[in-house]
Order: structure tokens, then C-alpha cells, then sequence
């Protein structure tokens, strides 16, 4: 079992993993991460509710780090990585590090699905694991 990078991201379900947000039933905002309250100035009535976001979207942003992470998102095999924007659905835009990808060769408008991997060791909490996105799996 692993334990999450930070508490309140995400979870694995009997669906997959998924991303935990808010979806305010005022207005219909969602975000990501969970918000404490709805900052849609002309929501008529603001309440928040947690919710998850879908699993799969499309490439529309990335960008390569050629550069360490910051500690919390340390991996133990690091290598420069790519960070990408996915486009949810719903004005759902959310950004994460990607898996599964040849830096040289990334696409926008690659359809991406939620991946949950493994970011490095720790002695004492064992696999510390975060959200990703990878390129969906073709037949």
C-alpha cells in the first residue's frame, strides 16, 4: 500500500484512481484542488461539495523540467520529466506531472488518462505515490 504525496488529492477507487475536488451546486464550478469555498463572484448561492473529477481528458499544455523537484514531489530516479495541462471536460483544467511519454515526441491533444505512480521511498511511510497523467492505451 502507498501513501499519498499529500492528503486530499486523490484516491483509488473500484473505478481507478481518482482526483478529489469541489463542485459548487450554485453555480456548477468545480476545483482542484478541494477550495474551502466557492470564489465565482456571481454564484447565486455558494455551497461546496466534494467531488471527483474524470479520469480521462486531453493534452492541451506541457512543459519539460529539467530541474529537481521541489522535496514534497522528490523522486527516488529522477530524470527530467514533463508537466501537462489536461483538459477534464466541464472548464476543467488540471495540471500534473506525465508518465509514459517520450519527451521529444509529446503531442498536444493527446488523450491522457489518471494514473496513480509511485514518486519515491520514505523509511518511515513506505511508496509515497501522486496523480500523473499517461497517454490513454489504444487497441
Amino acid at each position: 500500500m502507498s501513501t499519498p504525496v499529500a492528503e486530499g488529492l486523490f484516491e483509488e477507487t473500484a473505478d481507478g484512481a481518482r482526483l478529489i475536488g469541489s463542485r459548487c451546486s450554485g453555480c456548477g464550478t468545480f476545483y482542484f484542488p478541494q477550495a474551502p469555498g466557492c470564489r465565482n463572484p456571481t454564484c447565486p448561492a455558494p455551497r461546496l461539495e466534494r467531488a471527483h473529477l474524470p479520469q480521462h481528458g486531453l493534452l492541451i499544455s506541457y512543459t519539460v523540467q529539467r530541474y529537481r523537484p521541489p522535496a514534497l514531489f522528490r523522486m527516488d530516479d529522477w530524470a527530467p520529466y514533463a508537466i501537462g495541462l489536461i483538459d477534464l471536460g466541464d472548464g476543467v483544467e488540471v495540471m500534473g506531472m506525465l508518465t509514459g511519454v517520450d519527451l521529444e515526441t509529446i503531442a498536444i491533444g493527446t488523450p491522457m488518462r489518471l494514473v496513480i505512480e509511485t514518486l519515491y521511498t520514505d523509511t518511515e511511510r513506505g511508496p509515497v505515490s501522486t496523480y500523473k497523467f499517461a497517454p490513454e492505451v489504444t487497441a
